[in-house]
């Protein structure tokens, strides 16, 4: 277990020294029940030539702090995700990806298969990976983005994300998120409404949400 999250962190100090030579999008959601503060990307490592690699890196680091929080209780959450996924023209969008995740409660090394479709105004991100260790969670992300135009000047901006756990042993929870953005796109900025959710559980489930206005821009 030591060498594998030696190896995790390994990765992300790689990834963040990596050139991906990428628009930064920064997001900040003031919430009824939190803020949360989210900066992702994913962009293809570039060649000696400048051309694009095969190799597509994804970013994303997200934090979260709760109005209610005492010194025990609702305390802040962070999360770091970095991946790599070779992506051969011939695999039309599947691609073997590695993926390493720092969180609250430890540092994740996963592995597993990704989809990509990267478009001007469409984009359809998603894996599924399986942690690296005994008793492992399997993890299925998808990230939806469509900004079709609305006028010469203004986009319509629409997001869905699905961040879900699934866990392969019995005495685990479930961990299923879904976040939505809906709004407008001028330029390098995004805004709008929205609104993320969050179930945990198996037998018993607690349920979270929180609802507020988005503002999202590319640095």
């Amino acid at each position: 277990m030591k060498y594998l999250k030696s190896l995790s962190l390994a990765l992300v100090l790689f990834l963040i020294g990596s050139n991906a030579s990428a628009q930064i999008p920064v997001e900040i959601l003031l919430g009824h029940e939190k803020t949360s503060f989210d900066l992702m990307f994913f962009k293809y490592l570039k060649k000696h030539d400048g051309n694009n690699s095969r190799v597509l890196f994804f970013n994303r680091n997200r934090a979260s702090v709760d109005y209610r929080q005492t010194s025990s209780a609702y305390l802040p959450q962070f999360g770091f995700t970095e991946a790599l996924s070779y992506n051969h023209p011939d695999w039309k969008g599947f691609a073997p990806v590695v993926v390493a995740q720092l969180l609250n409660r430890g540092i994740y090394p996963k592995a597993g298969l990704q989809y990509a479709k990267l478009a001007k105004d469409f984009t359809f991100f998603s894996w599924v990976v399986a942690e690296l260790q005994t008793e492992p969670n399997v993890d299925f992300f998808v990230l939806t983005r469509y900004t079709p135009p609305l006028s010469e000047r203004l986009h319509l901006y629409t997001q869905l994300e699905l961040v879900n756990a699934f866990p392969a042993v019995e005495n685990k929870t479930f961990s299923l998120i879904q976040r939505f953005r809906l709004g407008l796109k001028a330029k390098d900025w995004q805004y709008g409404l929205g609104a993320d959710f969050s179930q945990n559980g198996r037998n018993t489930w607690t349920n979270t949400d929180n609802l507020g206005l988005f503002l999202r821009h590319e640095f």
